[in-house]
């Protein structure tokens, strides 16, 4: 681990476009992880940082618990980390192979239609505001056009099967849906209205997630990262 890291990396692995199969060339490489802070860190008057991102490599880690908190949330980046195809897993600890059995009880309804299509509406508001005439300002558009895609259809496949689709099964079709998109906005609004037309009907997931099973990993993680103060000697 290196020394820069906050605490025990329990998991971390590849995420982004290259997870999605989206990448190209001159993609970054972003990394995504959970760590365990020791657990004496939160018995003072400060607790440990939640978060710790840095550049070069690109990483960002999440304290356990606020991973637990995002992913309750179905927050889709930090989500994605439990449901990585296996060759792009760089850290895997016996906690956090625990942690992936449980992924479905993160999971619900409300919370995937409320994330997904909100950082989706995020991307085609901002996907307007491009001017597509200029050539770095379109290339910025159909990015946001492909990331609206691209979490319209895991949203959906996500409430209708309870499965979490990261590696896309057509990315070439989704970067084609992009460049349309950067041109003709209204494709997007179709897409939106069509997701939200699906996320409608009943789907796989239960309206609220399951708290139970991330509770008790979490205390897991906590007794298993305690070292306890020596006791000084009478």
């Amino acid at each position: 681990m290196p020394a820069t890291a906050p605490g025990a990396v329990l998991l971390s692995g590849i995420v982004g476009s290259t997870a999605y199969g989206l990448a190209h060339a001159g993609s970054d490489i972003d990394r995504l992880g959970l760590f365990a802070a020791p657990t004496e860190g939160f018995h003072g008057l400060h607790h440990p940082a939640e978060s710790q991102v840095t550049t070069a490599p690109d990483r960002t880690l999440h304290e356990a618990a606020k991973w637990c908190r995002l992913a309750l949330s179905c927050n889709p980046t930090a989500t994605e980390l439990v449901w990585l195809p296996e060759d792009l897993y760089e850290v895997r600890t016996p906690l956090g192979d625990e942690l992936m059995a449980i992924r479905r009880s993160f999971l619900s309804a409300r919370a995937v239609r409320n994330a997904y299509l909100g950082y989706a509406t995020q991307q085609f508001r901002k996907l307007l505001t491009r001017d597509t005439t200029e050539a770095t300002t379109r290339a910025r558009a159909a990015k946001h056009a492909r990331h609206l895609v691209r979490l319209l259809e895991q949203a959906v496949h996500l409430h209708e099967t309870g499965h979490n689709l990261v590696r896309l099964p057509d990315p070439g079709r989704v970067r084609e849906l992009g460049e349309r998109i950067a041109d003709e906005p209204a494709v997007a609004e179709r897409l939106l209205a069509t997701a939200n037309e699906r996320l409608d009907r009943p789907g796989a997931l239960p309206d609220r997630p399951d708290e139970r099973p991330a509770e008790a990993w979490l205390h897991r993680v906590r007794a298993a990262h305690y070292t306890p103060a020596a006791t000084p000697a009478p």
